[in-house]
């Protein structure tokens, strides 16, 4: 068997590891679509040797981007660092966390829980469906972990290991690249709709703009506030209905870091207000208002997972003055993101089929960029006259 499993060798290779019977038969499929990995879907035979079971799934990490093959190297330690985080996250918010059954090291590779059943957010926002409970599931993740692995959850210990445990330099280096930078410049890589070719031209031209991006791109790389996803957009949660309840599963985090919390929030965040800019330009007003309305419930449900971990924290010294200042900053930091999220899939390398899908992607692409140069330069007006964070004026950017 070769290092890089193909559909073939799966079931065998579940056998070796243990987890699936030996003497049990099963069927294999590729389901992955994403850039960077290989992902297969092993199901069992109902009837065959071994009495059938569950399915699982297996992800690998090849030595390249999955997308473009050999000539395009990538280190297939990510594979690595997605399982680690995956560990951290199933320990603070097991619920939105899919479970891993395997790890296997020398060959990059991770058996998990088969969440084929659920639907990428994403796809079924294009779909028609609403948010349901993915909102506040979302931002109840982010802010549990952010919590119990920033300085007032976890000891200077747990930190220092949990950041060397943590470091990313390879993947870190792709979110400067097509986060934080190319979008906001002429590049070969980047692509927009010709109606918003003025747009684009004045955001990379705005020396402002420029600035604002260069602040987010240096605390990206120098504030190591907590453990984020590092890529949470809708493209990263998977939905669905289990036993008649439903169910959120936030997956892939392979860019994982210590980093600003803003990040995790501002990129969801701002994949909500794309899919409200798409169902504003199909005329769908309350579905608009629904998404764009998002803001509010991802916002609540991390405020409330941090002052519910706050009566706990490890540094009492640090006392409640410190924990407003420090909601502040974060919300300020998820504007800032979100508006480098909105360019991106408007004019960097990565669209949003949110948007794309739509007869003409124009007008609603030319929203999205409006919105995402007010929250960089005007962050201010998102505050309400207490100068607390207001996500209704984020909503009504879009709607």
């Amino acid at each position: 068997m070769s290092a890089v499993l193909e559909p073939g060798d799966v079931w065998a290779y579940l056998v070796g590891r243990g987890v699936v019977p030996d003497g049990s038969t099963g069927t294999v499929r590729e389901v992955g679509d994403g850039n960077m990995n290989r992902v297969f879907v092993a199901v069992p035979d109902a009837g065959g040797p071994g009495g059938g079971g569950r399915s699982v799934a297996v992800k690998q990490a090849p030595p390249w981007i999955r997308a473009l093959g050999p000539s395009a190297p990538m280190s297939p330690e990510r594979a690595m660092v997605e399982v680690r985080a995956l560990a951290t996250f199933a320990r603070f918010a097991p619920e939105q966390t899919p479970a891993v059954l395997d790890v296997d090291p020398e060959r990059f590779a991770f058996t998990m829980e088969d969440l084929s059943d659920l639907t990428v957010l994403r796809t079924a926002l294009v779909g028609g469906a609403g948010f349901g409970d993915t909102s506040r599931q979302v931002g109840d993740l982010v802010g549990r972990v952010t919590f119990a692995t920033s300085v007032a959850g976890a000891s200077a210990a747990d930190r220092a290991t949990l950041l060397a445990a943590s470091v990313n330099p390879v993947l870190a280096a792709v979110t400067e690249r097509y986060l934080l930078s190319e979008p906001l410049t002429v590049h070969e890589n980047n692509s927009h709709h010709r109606l918003v070719d003025a747009e684009v031209a004045a955001l990379r031209a705005d020396a402002a703009v420029r600035t604002e991006v260069s602040v987010l791109r240096a605390a990206f790389g120098s504030r190591a506030e907590a453990l984020v996803h590092g890529d949470l957009h809708s493209g990263s949660v998977m939905v669905g209905e289990r036993d008649g309840a439903a169910v959120v599963r936030v997956i892939d985090p392979e860019f994982a870091v210590v980093g600003p919390i803003g990040l995790d929030l501002g990129l969801y965040l701002a994949n909500a207000l794309v899919a409200a800019a798409r169902s504003a330009a199909l005329g769908d007003a309350a579905a608009a208002a629904d998404r764009a309305g998002q803001a509010g419930v991802l916002w609540a449900a991390f405020t409330d997972a941090w002052r519910a971990g706050w009566p706990g924290r490890v540094d009492r010294f640090l006392d409640d003055g410190w924990l407003t200042r420090h909601l502040a900053s974060v919300w300020d930091d998820t504007l800032g993101f979100a508006a480098v999220e909105m360019v991106r899939r408007v004019a960097g390398y990565s669209h949003a089929a949110d948007l794309e899908t739509l007869p003409d992607p124009g007008p609603a692409s030319a929203v999205v960029l409006r919105a995402a140069r007010t929250l960089l330069l005007d962050r201010a007006a998102f505050r309400d006259a207490t100068g607390a964070p207001d996500p209704a004026a984020v909503a009504a950017l879009v709607v």
